[in-house]
């Protein structure tokens, strides 16, 4: 019995360490040119009704309950989902920051499966007329057991081929000229 608690004091130390030694933020972006007027991409990125269209989590899972508060686009705006389905889970998204046509920020709460806060940000610059360069990208911080987690698969590794997926849908809809 000795042994046992001995073993089990150490794997808990170990699980502790870990905890203390890994990263407890993160902060993930991905960038994709866009050819259309960044204008036109800003008013759709803004949109949470067209975020399905686009954002691969909500494509993943269609059967997802959604429901919209506010004005679209515009500050405080919120969309709230809910799915059976634990990767996407139930959670909300609402707008904090619209600085049209550059800067466009949500905070997303998940509440199941675990609960993590978390920051989505879009920063859109002008190229050249017709051509703009976009940047998603996604920031927070890894709450335990997540932080041990991302030691071994991380949030770049589990995040980033969604954001990747989701710009290249934009870019699709945006080139063929999808009505803002």
């Amino acid at each position: 019995m000795t042994l046992f608690f001995y073993l089990l004091i150490a794997f808990i130390t170990f699980i502790a360490f870990l905890h203390a030694w890994a990263k407890k933020r993160y902060d993930i972006s991905r960038t994709m040119v866009i050819n259309a007027p960044r204008d036109v991409v800003f008013s759709y990125v803004r949109q949470l009704k067209k975020h399905p269209l686009w954002v691969t989590w909500f494509s993943k899972h269609p059967e997802a309950v959604l429901k919209h508060k506010g004005e679209d686009g515009k500050l405080g705006a919120a969309i709230y989902w809910k799915s059976k389905n634990n990767e996407i889970g139930e959670g909300l998204q609402k707008i904090i920051k619209v600085k049209h046509p550059r800067v466009f920020e949500t905070r997303v709460l998940f509440v199941k499966p675990v609960k993590v806060s978390l920051l989505t940000y879009f920063a859109a610059k002008e190229l050249e007329p017709g051509k703009s360069k976009i940047v998603w990208g996604i920031r927070g911080n890894l709450p335990f057991p997540l932080s041990v987690i991302s030691l071994f698969y991380s949030p770049d590794k589990l995040m980033g081929q969604d954001l990747e997926k989701g710009l290249i849908n934009l870019k699709t809809k945006m080139e063929k000229g999808v009505k803002v």
